[in-house]
């Protein structure tokens, strides 16, 4: 698409991502009464008329999430792979062209923080652990999906990152390996803009999902109300926290042709966290 054009680019509001092939890394989710990033994710990428391939290291998950896009009309395949094995990175990007011919948006949803801690209490395995999921995943990734964006001439990434990366926290491996991740991006954005490939990052808030409400009540031993109480005060926008459909709805417009002229960027999805900084 020729961005020089004076005429608006011809996207349909209800069909953003007509025509295109998305992978997302990170589509099933763990157990809870609300959605997941990842899947939200994918429901609304089919939604909008993307071929997605849903990739996650529970199969079982992952062939979930498949079947709510194939219920409702979409086309999906699912895969299983472990973002820690640089080669089942290979096999994703492959796969994706063997079954669809291309790969328009690889949309990275992984991150981890189990057993994270102060940098005198952080044990280094934990460390190693978080930044190969959170950031080395991302690279891999990225690593093998790039060749075939630049043949193409075009492609999107995108990678959740969170707000951790730039606000306070006492959780270390957390914060740097998404600090990574953002650091990451910019990289592949200034490195591949001549092969008209965008890079993007999205830093999700406090958010109402499954990995950051049920996982976390749990390891704190308290109610998942409790829990959800607690977050939402700290949220500045009104409301309170945010769900994965907002943070869905953020990579939709990244990665339609709605944002073309869009690189190098991230983008907090937060309810004003990040504001209070100023």
């Amino acid at each position: 698409m020729d961005r020089r054009s004076t005429t608006p680019p011809e996207v349909r509001p209800d069909r953003r991502l007509d025509g295109k092939v998305a992978i997302v890394v990170g589509a099933g989710q763990t157990p809870g009464e609300t959605t997941g990033n990842g899947r939200a994710a994918s429901i609304l990428f089919a939604r909008h008329g993307a071929r997605v391939l849903l990739v996650d290291r529970d199969l079982g998950a992952a062939e979930a999430t498949a079947a709510i896009v194939r219920d409702e009309g979409g086309e999906a395949e699912s895969m299983e792979a472990d973002v820690l094995d640089e080669e089942a990175c290979r096999t994703i990007s492959e796969t994706c062209v063997a079954r669809f011919d291309r790969i328009d948006v690889l949309h990275y949803n992984v991150g981890i923080g189990e057993n994270d801690a102060g940098p005198t209490s952080l044990d280094a395995a934990d460390w190693d652990r978080i930044h190969g999921t959170n950031a080395r995943g991302a690279f891999f990734c990225a690593k093998h999906v790039l060749p075939v964006m630049r043949e193409q001439g075009s492609g999107c990434l995108l990678f959740v990152s969170s707000a951790a990366a730039e606000a306070s926290t006492g959780l270390v491996a957390y914060k740097t390996s998404k600090a990574a991740l953002n650091a990451l991006s910019h990289g592949i954005a200034t490195g591949n803009a001549r092969y008209g490939i965008r890079s993007n990052i999205i830093m999700p808030g406090l958010m109402n999902t499954p990995i950051a409400i049920e996982g976390f009540s749990k390891a704190r031993g308290i109610s998942r109300e409790e829990l959800v109480a607690e977050r939402d005060a700290h949220v500045p926008l009104a409301g309170g926290m945010g769900s994965a459909w907002d943070v869905a709805y953020a990579a939709l417009f990244l990665a339609s042709d709605e944002a073309r002229f869009i690189t190098g960027v991230a983008l907090p999805v937060d309810g004003g966290a990040l504001a209070r900084r100023g």
